[in-house]
């Protein structure tokens, strides 16, 4: 008499499983529902800051237009009501994607985002590539070479590529290999040529380098592309690779006097090998972190660093807007970057979370 065994069933999920998923379910929620909080911290200081210096009408319009039609365009805005009355408003605009119209050429916000976001983007993915490819390696080289005469000269090349102004560098970066040298273009991102083939591309993305790989012959329009992102990539780039630079050197010396490599240390691993291979991969967990903060630095940069080059993204057009004194366009610019600064943080912790379960408690 045969038998026929029933197939094995799947184990069932240990408690610890469970609990680790819910604590990630449980983590996910809470940084989601913190966005709705920051952001309206965020929309309020910019409000209060804005209508601190009076209705944007006559910031924008003073002096412009006669008594009567400055009052008649206040009127009609709704600038004489109540400061509150104006707050609750704005909120309700804020929360139903209406980010206001510029004063001065009548633009909707959300358009100027739409338009010239993508060049925003773009520099800042130019940025991080620089910030990683500069201060990733060398962080790892001054642990390496730690308590040395290369490790202080990168550590001071840290303090200085933080310190030291965006516009600045800028402006060096320019005089030196652009003006000095000619090696690269002075300002822009692109040529004449490249903007007239790209503006002929069917649904334009405004990111450049989606865009190119539409028209007829992209590898051209690739190399003037890039020649153009050097100098403002490098520019906006050194600010967060000082960061990256000193805080991948800090994490990968703690990392090195932890047992498991003192273990592989005893066992005749070379200390190159142990930086690279052992020590390296925790120190990133830190990086991964902080991008999201960064995100914040390089938009804020990328309002000198987009004037600097005449790069046209949103900083270029915050500071156009700045100088018409057009605080509606301004306010509203900066309170969308706000939104977007809240949900790339929560995207960023969400990433950390899911690469180091420490993380979640």
């Amino acid at each position: 008499m045969t038998t026929t065994e029933s197939p094995a069933e799947a184990p069932a999920p240990t408690g610890r499983a469970r609990s680790g998923g819910n604590r990630l379910l449980r983590f996910i929620l809470v940084r989601f529902l913190l966005i709705f909080p920051t952001i309206l911290i965020l929309v309020t200081m910019v409000f209060v800051l804005m209508r601190s210096i009076g209705d944007p009408i006559t910031a924008a319009l003073g002096g412009r237009l006669p008594a009567d039609q400055l009052a008649q365009r206040i009127e009609e805005a709704g600038y004489n009501r109540p400061i509150w009355v104006q707050y609750f408003e704005y909120l309700g605009q804020i929360f139903t994607g209406n980010f206001g119209t510029s004063i001065t050429d009548h633009q909707p916000v959300v358009d100027l985002l739409v338009r010239y976001g993508g060049a925003t983007l773009e520099l800042a993915f130019y940025a991080l590539i620089v910030a990683f490819i500069v201060g990733i390696p060398l962080g790892m080289l001054a642990a390496y070479l730690r308590d040395r005469w290369p490790d202080a000269v990168l550590r001071v090349f840290a303090i200085l590529c933080y310190a030291t102004p965006v516009f600045f560098a800028g402006l060096l970066l320019k005089l030196v290999f652009a003006v000095g040298l000619g090696w690269l273009p002075v300002a822009g991102r692109a040529s004449v040529r490249v903007e007239l083939a790209l503006s002929r591309v069917p649904n334009p993305t405004g990111i450049y380098l989606i865009d190119a790989a539409q028209t007829p012959n992209p590898g051209p329009v690739y190399a003037d592309l890039l020649a153009h992102a050097v100098l403002p990539g490098i520019a906006l780039g050194l600010l967060t690779a000082g960061v990256f630079l000193r805080l991948v050197r800090t994490n990968v010396i703690g990392t090195l006097s932890m047992d498991y490599v003192d273990a592989a240390r005893s066992r005749g691993v070379r200390e190159y090998r142990l930086v690279t291979a052992h020590a390296i991969k925790p120190a990133l967990v830190p990086i991964i972190t902080v991008i999201g903060l960064q995100i914040a630095m390089l938009l804020g940069g990328a309002v000198l660093t987009e004037t600097t080059f005449e790069w046209q993204g949103l900083g270029f057009q915050l500071a156009r807007y700045l100088t018409a004194r057009d605080f509606v366009a301004v306010q509203g610019i900066v309170a969308l970057l706000a939104v977007i600064v809240a949900v790339t943080n929560f995207v960023v912790d969400v990433i950390a979370a899911l690469i180091d379960p420490r993380i979640r408690y």
